[in-house]
């Protein structure tokens, strides 16, 4: 019988790796640290907010469900930067991964203005359609929130794009440093804006939004300089479509995947919101926990793309197969770890957060599964597929994790929920029945290789 290798290691020369230990530590260790600062800074951000009273904080979830769909897109575009960067660096040819950069500024920038201008000039009609329901109190918060937090775009897409520049180069200490500055920014103009001139929503968008611009000057003015890898000294370009369309071609099915996987929760979220308070209480809580049991992974899962796209750039394919089954279990003791510390967290967060006593104990109860069944299914259905990914492999990953998604999760958790009166541990249930399923797809598309043959750039670079 024919042994299964994940890699040759006779191919692979451990004293001339393009990343060692000390590089790897130095990569993941800020961009772990980044997901977790950034999660509980909106934590925070959240906390004051709902101190402005219901309206306030329905408001702001309203429309923070449409800035999240816009914001995914931004991330797939920083996905595809960082990718198609890592690829020229990995090729040693630096003045590629400039022009690449630049074009990728120039797309984000385009991108983002026209969003921005759609939710600037369409805020009303758009959420009159999309939440026209809601109480007047409401609907008037939400206008302006959205108004605000809308003309944020550009700067939430440029300080992506910036971020992603540096992590193509291995260096994620810098940005993760202006992340943290600027969310802290963000929170003392909450305190200043909220308490202090009790502008209510309008102080938290505001806010927010200075938050934004500040992240994008910094990363701008400081891509300026020769101390980097990329050096961004042009911000206004001519079109490159061939690069263009490379980065497009990344970037737009892993826009698709983020925006089916939030439809997909908007779906489930509907389905929940028949259980009552009671259930809606647990599971929004629920939700919190379990994002911030996985966001080091996730973290691990970003790196993951610097490294294999530059190994794949220098033409070293086992390299990156190494990388990728290196950083996920890398992953898998990073989650273990996380998820053992959030579930002895969770008793003490519950009581913190007020929760009835029923809702509590549907919280507990469906953290008990989620910390079981997760470490076991979440890793093989996310960190192979941040791999795959940076090889090209990009529809296949679309079209897997839309599937899974909305047949294994979503249409289980709605039959579970509507037809045979599953409480909210339902979506628990589709979650890890999606996760196994998208798991063995992703293992066997690692094994088959033919993530190795696409093609990640159409040309050499300038």
């Amino acid at each position: 019988m024919k042994r299964v290798q994940f890699y040759d290691k006779s191919k692979i020369d451990y004293r001339n790796l393009l990343f060692d230990n000390k590089a790897l530590r130095k990569l993941l260790i800020p961009l772990m640290a980044e997901q977790l600062l950034n999660t509980l800074m909106g934590m925070m951000d959240t906390i004051m907010v709902s101190r402005c009273g219901s309206a306030a904080i329905s408001a702001v979830s309203l429309v923070d469900s449409i800035n999240v769909l816009v914001i995914e897109v931004f991330a797939a575009l920083a996905a595809g930067g960082t990718i198609i960067c890592s690829f020229y660096l990995g090729q040693r040819n630096r003045s590629g991964a400039n022009f690449a950069a630049e074009q990728i500024f120039l797309v984000n920038t385009f991108l983002s203005v026209l969003l921005a201008a759609i939710a600037v000039v369409f805020r009303v009609p758009l959420l009159r359609l999309i939440f026209g329901r809601v109480e007047a109190d409401v609907m008037k918060n939400s206008i302006i929130y959205f108004l605000i937090t809308g003309l944020s775009y550009p700067f939430i897409a440029l300080s992506n794009c910036g971020a992603a520049f540096y992590r193509a180069g291995g260096e994620s200490r810098f940005p993760m440093l202006i992340a943290a500055f600027c969310n802290g920014a963000n929170i003392a103009g909450n305190a200043v804006l909220i308490f202090g001139f009790n502008m209510g929503v309008a102080g938290a968008a505001y806010a927010t939004l200075g938050s934004r611009i500040l992240n994008a000057l910094i990363l701008l003015v400081m891509l300026r300089r020769n101390r980097q890898p990329i050096v961004l000294r042009r911000y206004l370009v001519k079109p490159n479509f061939q690069t263009i369309k490379d980065v497009l071609s990344i970037s737009i099915p892993s826009g698709i995947e983020n925006g089916m996987f939030q439809f997909g929760k908007l779906v489930i979220q509907s389905s929940v919101s028949l259980l009552g308070t009671t259930a809606i209480a647990a599971q929004a809580l629920t939700i919190l926990l379990e994002n911030l049991n996985g966001i080091a992974g996730m973290g691990v899962g970003i790196g993951m793309m610097t490294v294999v796209g530059q190994s794949l750039g220098a033409g070293r394919k086992e390299e990156a197969k190494y990388y990728i089954c290196k950083l996920t279990g890398i992953a898998w003791i990073v989650v273990l770890i996380t998820i053992g510390g959030v579930f002895a967290l969770t008793k003490p967060i519950i009581f913190l957060a007020g929760l009835e006593p029923a809702a509590g104990k549907m919280c507990f109860d469906m953290m008990i599964y989620i910390s079981i069944t997760k470490p076991f299914v979440w890793i093989p259905a996310f960190l192979p597929a941040y791999g795959l990914r940076a090889a090209g492999d990009v529809r296949f990953s679309m079209i897997t994790s839309s599937v899974t998604m909305w047949v294994a999760r979503v249409f289980l958790v709605v039959l579970m929920i509507r037809v045979f009166h599953i409480g909210p541990i339902a979506v628990w249930i589709g979650m890890s029945i999606d996760w196994t399923i998208r798991g063995i797809i992703f293992t066997i598309r690692y094994f088959s290789m033919k993530w190795l043959d696409k093609k990640i750039v159409s040309e050499p670079g300038i």
